[in-house]
């Protein structure tokens, strides 16, 4: 008998042999929630972004927004799909009740 006839299960009654399904886990696509430089958003506003919805440190939130404000942009963080969505959502909404154009957007890692 084969290992592969030991793992099968015989269907009774139809003759059928059952291999058990292994399941094909992978890692869902992430992406970047980038933070785009541009010249009206104060510089405290952007550390204040990154503190309060991608929970940064300020000295890491620091760091961020001069990559931004030097390089032109800078990643907020890396996040699944629908909480790259969300996140992006919820800084440009703020943003824009605050009347600040700081921009975010999400890129494919």
């Amino acid at each position: 008998m084969s290992d592969r006839d030991t793992r099968s299960n015989q269907d009774s009654g139809t003759g059928l042999i059952v291999d058990e399904a292994k399941p094909r886990l992978q890692q869902p696509p992430m992406y970047k929630v980038v933070m785009i430089n541009d010249d009206f958003t104060p510089m405290e506003f952007v550390v204040q972004v990154l503190q309060t919805f991608f929970h940064h440190t300020r000295e890491q939130a620091v760091q961020i927004m001069l990559q931004v404000h030097q390089v032109g942009r800078g990643t907020a963080g890396i996040f699944p799909a629908e909480i790259a969505e969300t996140k992006v959502a919820q800084v440009n909404s703020f943003a824009r009740k605050n009347h600040h154009p700081l921009l975010t957007v999400m890129e494919k890692v």
